[in-house]
């Protein structure tokens, strides 16, 4: 039992100072330091942490700013949209009214000669056609196009073309069925089109564009050299419209070799 005490009391002992805590082998100046670098440690994680928590927060906020201002330039492309259309419809309504007026103020005018008033009484009478009736088929036929459905707008030309072969309108009535033929794909029967136009009404308004029309249809249609030939007509005979400098601006990428 004596040999066995003092072995008992060192084996107690050494259990003691083995699990004393670690700081008891420091001074108190070391412990202040390592507490001091494990708060900067903590400071410094709740920092990242905050700057985190902000960055996602600015984030968020960008976001939101960018779908605001995507919702906002929507808003105004519909209303450009809208606005477009609407005046590309004012603009038809105003052809088509002034259209009408001349007829009238033609068909109203006195005649002068008396050959012709002799003539006309002893003719046999021609029925004339009825300005209302034209100006309805085309005007049907016109929404059938503005409502984007092309092949009813397609026969519903046709159809006039054939109903009113005296009409004023029927340069209007060959380009919008060019046109027609082109939003279907029927770019040889557009470009047959629209080539009317200019060859049988050279004076008429919608000329140079029913030629520009004619060459971007042959384009499509894979005929590179028509289109350059319809394009060279526009710059020859109308020199002063406006399609000119699209048609110059064309000629320069189909055929840059040439000089214009």
């Amino acid at each position: 039992m004596r040999l066995r005490t003092p072995l008992y009391s060192l084996f107690c002992l050494v259990l003691a100072v083995a699990s004393a805590p670690t700081f008891a082998f420091f001074g108190d100046d070391e412990a202040r330091k390592q507490v001091a670098e494990l708060k900067k440690t903590v400071d410094a994680l709740t920092q990242r942490v905050d700057g985190g928590a902000q960055n996602q927060f600015d984030f968020a906020n960008q976001i939101e700013t960018l779908k605001s201002e995507v919702a906002r330039l929507r808003g105004q492309v519909e209303e450009l949209t809208h606005s477009l259309e609407s005046a590309h419809k004012r603009q038809q309504d105003f052809y088509v009214d002034l259209d009408n007026r001349l007829r009238k103020l033609e068909s109203a005018a006195p005649t002068t000669n008396t050959e012709e008033t002799a003539s006309a009484t002893t003719a046999p009478p021609v029925a004339k056609a009825d300005p209302q009736v034209e100006m309805r088929d085309y005007e049907a036929a016109l929404g059938l196009f503005r409502e984007s459905r092309y092949k009813e707008a397609q026969a519903s030309f046709d159809a006039f073309i054939a109903k009113h072969p005296q009409s004023t309108l029927l340069p209007s009535a060959h380009y919008w069925l060019g046109s027609s033929l082109y939003q279907q794909k029927g770019f040889l029967g557009a470009a047959t089109s629209f080539g009317k136009v200019a060859a049988n009404w050279p004076n008429d308004s919608k000329a140079p564009d029913a030629l520009l029309q004619q060459a971007n249809a042959l384009v499509a249609a894979k005929d590179v050299n028509g289109a350059i030939k319809v394009l060279e007509m526009l710059v020859e005979k109308f020199p002063t419209s406006p399609a000119v400098e699209t048609a110059r601006s064309r000629l320069k990428t189909l055929a840059p070799k040439k000089k214009r």
